[in-house]
């Protein structure tokens, strides 16, 4: 998609209730399985998810999409208990974050300058301040950096589908030691982050009780 593809979809937003497509949102386990998101469309939800926000614009993320009968029964013996959703999903979506994504820094940084996005000493002060601390990093630390900003995404993956019309549902509880290996990924460098199920509900999902704000905040 083109930058003013993005630009266009994003003036196109006040089509869009923010607070239905934010307070309606519902975990929802079973799809209408006759209802199938084609490719196009699916790229467009995970260019629009990719807007958002990194760690010195790394974007660690990385997406497998499951969409085929094939891909799906290799992931069923590993989702454990969401079985419905990868039976009735039009996909799932396994999100990795990439342990190894400065390589791509010099790549997005030049089109940053390409773009006009920032002139050439910006980038040239940016990735010599940081990619020396990214190519060094402990492993750890660079799990947690690449977890976060993939959590990140998966979020707006979520509101952005909701925003095309569809409904999805977040997954922890599969065989992350054993899903970057099953899709020809390298576990090392691959990270699992998440599942997410996405589709046509099949029914409404239903609402949860959220803690109060006073529970879960506090002003200093």
């Amino acid at each position: 998609m083109t930058e003013t593809k993005l630009m266009e979809n994003e003036q196109n937003l006040n089509q869009n209730d923010f607070y239905q497509i934010v307070l309606g949102r519902r975990s929802v386990k079973r799809y209408d399985p006759s209802v199938k998101i084609t490719r196009k469309e699916m790229a467009e939800i995970l260019e629009e998810a990719t807007r958002a926000p990194s760690s010195v614009n790394m974007q660690p993320w990385r997406f497998v999409v499951i969409e085929t009968p094939e891909g799906k029964a290799k992931l069923a013996p590993l989702a454990r208990f969401n079985q419905d959703q990868v039976e009735t999903s039009s996909a799932m979506i396994a999100v990795f974050g990439d342990m190894n994504s400065v390589e791509y820094a010099e790549d997005i940084y030049s089109r940053q300058v390409e773009l006009g996005y920032m002139p050439q000493e910006v980038k040239d002060q940016l990735l010599a301040a940081f990619k020396p601390a990214y190519e060094n990093m402990p492993e750890r630390d660079m799990r947690d950096v690449v977890l976060i900003d993939s959590g990140l995404v998966c979020m707006q993956l979520m509101l952005v589908a909701r925003a095309h019309g569809y409904d999805t549902n977040p997954i922890g509880g599969y065989e992350k030691d054993e899903i970057a290996e099953a899709f020809g990924l390298d576990k090392d460098r691959y990270v699992p982050v998440m599942l997410i199920s996405i589709g046509k509900a099949a029914s409404e999902g239903y609402p949860s009780y959220r803690l109060p704000v006073e529970t879960v905040s506090s002003w200093v």
